[in-house]
């Protein structure tokens, strides 16, 4: 059994949040459960234990589960790979070729094609799940309209984020903490999602970059743009440009390439020409 499944069933049962299972069948189903075994969402043996055993098929869930399917393949297919083929050719030229105005448009597209990616992606394993009759949880919640930082992770990709509150955040002590170990306990559940993307640098610093911003939002931004309304439209355009240079950083292939690529982005004094052949 893949050890991460096996650490959620046992501490679902630990806490109380769901049964022990006997079944060794209904154990493996839960276990090969092939819709979101490959992008999400992650399904939690807690939210699903239930209907492990007491599911009910119907043609009208297998209609919507359909429509549900055909709703991420074409996120993926009509948008997502599309926009890749801009971004790809951009990221895999030199910086110092890249003018400002580029630098923004593979900046955009990356952020357009992440989100259309793995919310497509999530989408079909939503609706292959309600092919068999399970429900899972929503995935994406219009992340890009979010009003903060904060906000924004919790709308994108919500059940790692809800994952790793619950076994990481919350066993090391949450809020319930003198201030310095709840700063603790927040770079502890960034550095790793940062990890959890992959072993190169750009992964680590992306997850100590969200660290950053979310500790600077939780000492002195929130309190202060909750009951300004000006001053949260500002800040609804400060967090999205949060995210995509979040994403520039997460995209680039080495962290050196993203410090270059997003100096260029505010560079004003060099506009440069760039066409680009996309015909292979």
């Amino acid at each position: 059994m893949d050890k991460s499944l096996r650490k959620k069933i046992v501490f679902d049962v630990y806490y109380g949040k769901a049964e022990v299972q006997k079944n060794i069948l209904n154990l493996a189903l839960y276990i090969s459960l092939f819709p979101q075994l490959v992008a999400g969402p992650i399904v939690r043996y807690n939210s699903i234990c239930e209907q492990i055993e007491n599911r009910k098929e119907s043609f009208a869930l297998f209609a919507d589960g359909v429509r549900r399917f055909v709703i991420g393949l074409s996120k993926k297919c009509l948008v997502s790979n599309m926009a890749a083929l801009v971004v790809d050719k951009i990221f895999e030229t030199q910086v110092n070729q890249i003018s400002i105005s580029y630098a923004w448009v593979g900046a955009i597209f990356y952020t357009l094609q992440i989100y259309f990616d793995f919310s497509g992606y999530s989408d079909m394993a939503i609706g292959l799940g309600k092919m068999f009759g399970f429900k899972f949880e929503e995935n994406f919640n219009y992340p890009y309209a979010a009003s903060s930082v904060t906000d924004f992770w919790r709308r994108w990709h919500i059940s790692l984020s809800s994952w790793f509150r619950d076994y990481v955040y919350i066993p090391l002590g949450g809020n319930r903490c003198k201030k310095m170990r709840i700063f603790f306990n927040m770079f502890a559940v960034w550095a790793l999602p940062g990890i959890w993307h992959g072993a190169n640098w750009t992964f680590w610093i992306w997850g100590i970059y969200y660290f950053g911003l979310l500790a600077f939002e939780k000492s002195f931004v929130l309190k202060r743009v909750e009951n300004n309304f000006c001053l949260k439209i500002v800040y609804r355009f400060l967090t999205i440009l949060f995210v995509i240079l979040g994403w520039v950083l997460f995209r680039s292939p080495s962290l050196s390439f993203a410090i270059s690529y997003i100096g260029r982005m505010f560079d004003f004094t060099n506009e440069g020409i760039m066409i680009f052949n996309f015909q292979k």
